[in-house]
């Protein structure tokens, strides 16, 4: 049963959609480089518009505190080609390209978002819905993909998306009135697997999180489109 919510070059080069691709959903997070080098780092909510959903998610970012600045409509290319033209380096600061879509705020995170994630606790207050998918997809450790879901400033639920123990867990954690329904579905998709490679893996997990939560994302906006974005500047 589905959760209802009720709510450089190559560092610039994604995947390419094709004329046959979806392009909704969030399954499409699995292809390698799926919004730029590096690996991707998106939000989802039902209760916010997505500038409430940046300004929310700014000031929980670690370290020095971060000035809000919007820098017009971009692609993905261009905010990561300002970021190493005016702000000395992509990784120098965190950038984020954010729309709204079928009742969604999405933002997608740019630049030196590594390391300088802080809890997205606060992010769900007042009632908001807020999903969080993560993948720091050329981190040598390496780190899998994870995803985490709260709301009204309480962990939900939240995984590992290849479902193995390499980094601490190896199913759902959460209240259980979440967890537990969402556990059952990964295993009724065949997961974990320990012979199933983990893109497919992650892409399985990232089916199952699609359909019972109808979370999607424009992959053709945000690979092509000009979208309002900002750069959170430090001190």
């Amino acid at each position: 049963m589905r959760h209802d919510v009720a709510m450089t070059a190559s560092h610039t080069t994604p995947a390419t959609p094709s004329a046959t691709d979806a392009t909704d959903g969030i399954a499409w997070l699995a292809a390698p480089r799926s919004i730029v080098y590096g690996g991707y780092s998106v939000l989802l909510a039902r209760g916010l518009g997505s500038g409430e959903l940046v300004d929310r998610f700014a000031a929980t970012v670690l370290g020095p505190e971060r000035a809000v600045c919007p820098v017009g409509e971009v692609t993905g290319e261009e905010l990561v080609e300002l970021l190493e033209d005016e702000y000395g380096g992509v990784h120098e600061e965190i950038a984020l390209r954010h729309g709204e879509h079928e009742g969604w705020a999405y933002a997608v995170m740019y630049g030196g978002w590594p390391s300088e994630l802080g809890s997205l606790l606060p992010v769900s207050r007042d009632g908001a819905h807020v999903f969080h998918l993560v993948f720091e997809e050329e981190n040598g450790k390496p780190v899998p993909p994870w995803f985490t879901y709260v709301h009204d400033e309480r962990l939900l639920c939240a995984f590992n998306l290849h479902l193995d123990r390499s980094w601490g867990h190896d199913g759902v954690e959460g209240e259980p009135e979440a967890a537990a329904p969402l556990q059952r579905l990964l295993n009724a998709a065949g997961l974990p697997d320990e012979n199933l490679p983990h893109r497919d893996a992650h892409r399985v997990s990232l089916e199952v999180l699609e359909r019972h939560f109808a979370l999607t994302l424009p992959r053709a906006r945000i690979l092509g489109t000009a979208l309002p974005a900002v750069v959170l500047e430090s001190d």
